[in-house]
Formats: C-alpha cells, structure tokens, sequence
C-alpha cells in the first residue's frame, strides 16, 4: 500500500486534494487507457483537478480526468474526458466501499505518473476539511516559510 511511489515520471499532480482534503488513505491503481491517450501522457498532457472517483457495480471509474487528444492520432483519438476504469485488486476496492459508508469520506486521484512503462494514478481515501482547518494550514506554512528566511538571513547575511 504505502510503499515509494515516485520511482517513476510524474506526470500530473492533485495539489488542490491536498488543500481540501485530509488524506487518510492512499492505494496505488492502474488505469485503462487507449494508445493515442499513452502518447499524449508522455507528453505530459493531463489535468486532474477537476477529477473525482467513483465506485459502482464493485469497479473503479475515475471521472472528469482530462487527457488532451494526441495531435498525431487523427480517428484513434478519444473524448478527452471521457470514464476511465481504475484497476485495482478486488479486496481494495471493497475495503475502500466499506470506508465510503462513512459519513465525509471521499475518494480523490492525487497523482497520475509512469512506473515503468505503466501509467499509475495514487488515489486518496479523503475527509473534507473545514474553513478553520484549511486557515491553519496556511498558517502554518506562512510560519514555516517566515523561518526558513529568518535562518538564510541570519546565516547567510
């Protein structure tokens, strides 16, 4: 489960799941893509932002993952947001529909990188966070950066 996941080439990154999330769980999963899709990856051409997982009928399908059509592809090129199937074991995935019966729980895609020549998506089992939880981190990282600079002032002055 928790093992190193940046061996490979990161292609895309969910830094926005991190500002609205408590990420309580990650799982690493496959993903079911056309070829012209993989050529646009390599490119590095993807956004998951707006991107959200479901669970239905015991399979994974993530939603709203934006892959921008490979220019060279012509006919073999896919809709550009279209539901792309997650692959993962099936004990995961009833693990994380057990935890999905909480209230608050969510599952959102953090990272899409290359591990090897496989594409893998890292997704995160979620609680929302609340305004005051989301001002303090941002306070803190404020505090964080303001003495980072006061201890490159005082030894590098």
């Amino acid at each position: 489960m928790a093992k190193n996941k940046t061996d490979g080439k990161l292609i895309a990154n969910n830094k926005k799941a991190y500002h609205d999330y408590f990420i309580l769980d990650t799982y690493e999963a496959g993903i079911s893509l056309a070829g012209t899709e993989v050529k646009s990856l390599r490119m590095g051409k993807c956004s998951i932002k707006e991107s959200f997982i479901r669970i239905e009928n015991g399979e994974v399908w993530i939603y709203g993952m934006h892959i921008s059509p490979y220019e060279k592809g012509n006919i073999f090129n896919k809709d550009p947001l279209r539901v792309r199937k997650l692959l993962l074991h099936k004990s995961e995935i009833n693990k994380m529909t057990g935890k999905m019966k909480e209230k608050g729980i969510a599952i959102v895609p953090l990272k899409v990188y290359f591990k090897g020549s496989l594409v893998k998506v890292e997704i995160g089992l979620a609680r929302g966070k609340k305004l005051y939880d989301k001002r303090q981190d941002i306070a803190k990282k404020d505090q964080k950066r303001e003495a980072e600079r006061e201890f490159k002032v005082r030894n590098f002055g």
